[in-house]
């Protein structure tokens, strides 16, 4: 094709940098090939199979697609080039991997197009010994949780809640869950409240996600399937609460089987969410309070059920205990491997054990479907002044206690005085308060702000504590060992380019990046900013053009 057509033809199929699409010129193939680590072909061939696959198109002008061709091959042809990169880039398979060659009739220009497959089950594909990740626009070392998606990757087999029960039928579900399952389905999906009128129960299944082209699945059955069908699941399919005294002696239980979807209220209602009263510092008028935000007892079961290891046949635990706690316990290891990484970063989970089931689940408004489900819990009990969630990731099961009770008044009094207090703060002072081990920075900083006393081996919250510090040179001093919370950050890059408009990332680089923790490296530094811009963008806050400049999304849909 002439050169004005193929370049039409790049703009129409290939109109976007991104993860799966990246344009560059790479002129003269010998040292492109596999030359600079970060900055070659075979590095950008990690990153995009890394991220789900796409195509590498060379012979290009970065940013405008502009054609200059590809001048010196270095010996390379579209056969050997595909021999050297697939022996530069272990676990890239090769059945996937092609280049297509396009040449110019009219200017004798040649592009070159990789078309790059989505890394193999479990395998990240590297490139100089290294794996690597596209975000937006940038080319970086793959981040930890991109790497634990990758290698903790469920396929849809060993999904066990999306396998089909070939003996059930749309008879074996619940009339009374699927009604229910229709309203909480318009709730999180109102563009199909008038459609759905005409919806019969088959086609509804199947739109939200529950059956696969009107097969009845387990996920079907866990959340809809009637109390009699239970046989197509196993007798483990099931919830059991117990009330427990203060000796740990059993007073009462009830076991619940399916459907989750209708059970799940009545495991609910047998919790005593009682009121509870307190006096705060300096009034005679108590506070009254639910013990259990709702939110914290119908987030922690939901997860319990989403994320259940069902291969392993154990149920779902509901403790509630009578001095004012409860555990939801589940089998299954934790798959986002730390618990605070998540409330911190309050970002959606990028792994799940049962896909299908999660899926169906947020269809039905059972649990977020942005993430940030465990920090609004975390944030539940802060507004209470009660101890933060704990989770105990043993034994193969997920645990987790919420207190009903103000453990600590001293640790109640830094909250009440201490409203601007970050997340962060908070799981210090709440690890002080449990006696739970905390490491030398975080106790000198803790000091500094006249949050504890004693000894190292017998610290304490501080009675002093009754007004917010003035010295912001104690925080500074913290900081240069642990930096601000990610969500600081992030607002100071959407106040800027809310101001700026259109801002180029160079600008917010130059922003963020002397405000980081030194003990961060500069390619480090540069890569939380990486995050920091597709947090946002995923949260839709910002948005990023095709010239790798960055600008508010509300400014973006008002264009």
């Amino acid at each position: 094709m002439k050169e004005a057509e193929l370049k039409e033809y790049l703009k129409t199929n290939y109109p976007f940098e991104n993860e799966k699409c990246e344009w560059k010129e790479f002129k003269f193939l010998k040292n492109s090939v596999a030359g600079n680590k970060g900055d070659d072909i075979i590095s950008y061939i990690s990153a995009i199979s890394n991220m789900n696959g796409g195509n590498l198109i060379i012979g290009v002008k970065d940013k405008t697609l502009n054609i200059v061709g590809i001048t010196d091959f270095g010996g390379y042809t579209i056969e050997n080039i595909k021999f050297r990169v697939l022996g530069n880039c272990p676990n890239l398979n090769s059945e996937g991997f092609s280049v297509e060659e396009i040449f110019c009739i009219d200017t004798n220009k040649v592009v070159w197009i990789f078309h790059i497959p989505k890394h193999q089950y479990r395998l990240p594909v590297y490139a100089h010994k290294k794996a690597w990740q596209r975000i937006d626009d940038n080319l970086i070392e793959i981040s930890q949780p991109r790497l634990d998606s990758i290698l903790n990757e469920l396929k849809q087999t060993d999904d066990w809640t999306a396998v089909v029960v070939n003996e059930a039928t749309i008879d074996d579900l619940d009339e009374t869950a699927i009604e229910k399952a229709k309203k909480e389905f318009i709730k999180r999906n109102p563009k199909y409240l008038d459609e759905i009128k005409s919806w019969d129960n088959g086609k509804f299944l199947d739109k939200a996600k529950l059956t696969i082209k009107g097969k009845i699945t387990r996920t079907a059955l866990i959340l809809l399937g009637r109390d009699e069908s239970e046989h197509f699941l196993g007798s483990f399919v099931k919830i059991r609460w117990n009330l427990k005294m203060l000796n740990n002696q059993d007073k009462d239980f009830e076991i619940f089987s399916i459907p989750f979807l209708l059970n799940i209220d009545e495991v609910y209602l047998k919790i005593r969410n009682l009121k509870y009263r307190y006096l705060p510092d300096g009034t005679l008028f108590p506070e009254e309070v639910l013990r259990y935000d709702p939110f914290n007892i119908r987030e922690p079961l939901n997860n319990a059920i989403a994320h259940q290891d069902y291969t392993a046949k154990g149920r779902i635990n509901v403790i509630e205990f009578e001095d004012d706690h409860l555990i939801f316990s589940n089998c299954g290891t934790f798959l986002p491997k730390s618990v605070e990484e998540v409330v911190m970063s309050d970002s959606p989970e990028e792994v799940y054990r049962n896909p299908f089931l999660v899926s169906a689940m947020k269809n039905l408004g059972m649990i977020e479907t942005q993430g940030g489900g465990i920090r609004k819990i975390f944030n539940f009990q802060r507004q209470r002044c009660f101890p933060l969630p704990d989770y105990d990731l043993n034994d193969n099961k997920v645990k987790v206690t919420i207190t009903g009770k103000i453990l600590n008044e001293d640790f109640a009094r830094i909250l009440k005085k201490n409203p601007d207090l970050s997340l962060e703060d908070i799981i210090l002072l709440d690890k002080v308060q449990k006696r739970k081990p905390i490491n030398e920075n975080e106790l000198s900083y803790l000091r500094k702000r006249g949050f504890v006393e004693g000894r190292r081996t017998n610290v304490f919250l501080s009675l002093k504590v009754i007004d917010p510090t003035k010295d912001e040179g104690l925080i500074a001093e913290y900081i240069t060992n642990k930096s601000f919370d990610d969500t600081h950050f992030k607002k100071m890059i959407v106040e800027y380019i809310n101001k700026g408009g259109q801002v180029k990332r160079k600008s917010i680089d130059n922003l963020i990046i002397p405000k980081l923790s030194p003990t961060l490296t500069e390619l480090q530094k540069k890569h939380k900013v990486t995050n920091f811009l597709t947090a946002l963008r995923i949260e839709n806050k910002i948005i990023s053009n095709s010239y790798g400049t960055w600008e508010s999304l509300n400014e973006f849909k008002r264009v």
